[in-house]
């Protein structure tokens, strides 16, 4: 019997030790894409968009988020459920983040619910690098200072002005500026045109602009419009 009972607390061990194990290597990541967004290209949609309670933003890039990634090009997400947003945490950011991380959707918010998403979705699966949600959100934002897109593109001479631009100088004069190939992605507008909708950065664990692995998939066409907004 008492063999029998060392086997089966064996088993036992073994079975939490492997799941301890699997949930571990979920958490785990390699890179992270910061991910900026231009707001008139996100509304100039069929689906169009709805401006937050603060009223319309800056006609600025916003943030979309700090996602982590592997480098296989897969992502984690929703990696603790037992660790939900707190907007508490983040109070002294909340203004910074309604000036610079706005939501566009509909119904008109606040921003609570996209950040809650954001945290819940991504920043969850990076406490391995960030000891707290402020510091997850603290940093997004502290990347959206040092990265100033929209600068970078206007002094190249690349202007939200709903003209087209050759994708290949767009990409050019961000990497000119930061040192590192950025990936775009673009959508449509309302009659089928390609524009310029959001910038990937690819950054490390210690916080650091890198090469990115890997791009995500899509295509932009050789010549988009940047809108207006």
């Amino acid at each position: 019997m008492a063999s029998n009972s060392a086997t089966s607390l064996f088993l036992i061990f073994f079975i939490i030790t492997q799941c301890l194990s699997v949930l571990n290597a979920a958490k785990d990541f390699d890179f992270f894409y910061f991910v900026q967004q231009w707001p008139g290209s996100y509304c100039d949609t069929k689906q169009s968009c709805c401006y937050p309670t603060t009223g319309k933003p800056a006609a600025d890039f916003g943030i979309h988020g700090l996602w982590p990634n592997y480098n296989d090009g897969s992502y984690p997400s929703n990696c603790d459920t037992n660790n939900p947003y707190d907007q508490s945490q983040i109070s002294d950011l909340i203004s910074r983040m309604e000036q610079t991380w706005p939501t566009l959707a509909c119904p008109s918010g606040s921003g609570s619910t996209f950040w809650s998403h954001e945290w819940e979705k991504h920043g969850t699966c990076a406490e391995s690098v960030f000891t707290n949600q402020h510091a997850y959100f603290k940093k997004a934002l502290d990347l959206k200072n040092q990265i100033d897109l929209l600068s970078i593109l206007e002094g190249a001479g690349i202007h939200p002005d709903g003209g087209s631009y050759d994708l290949v100088d767009i990409r050019n004069a961000v990497k000119s500026a930061i040192g590192y190939t950025p990936w775009i992605q673009c959508n449509v507008d309302e009659s089928g045109n390609s524009q310029l909708y959001q910038v990937y950065f690819c950054i490390d664990t210690s916080g650091s602009l890198i090469e990115c692995p890997i791009f995500p998939r899509g295509k932009c066409g050789s010549s988009i419009e940047f809108p207006t907004f």
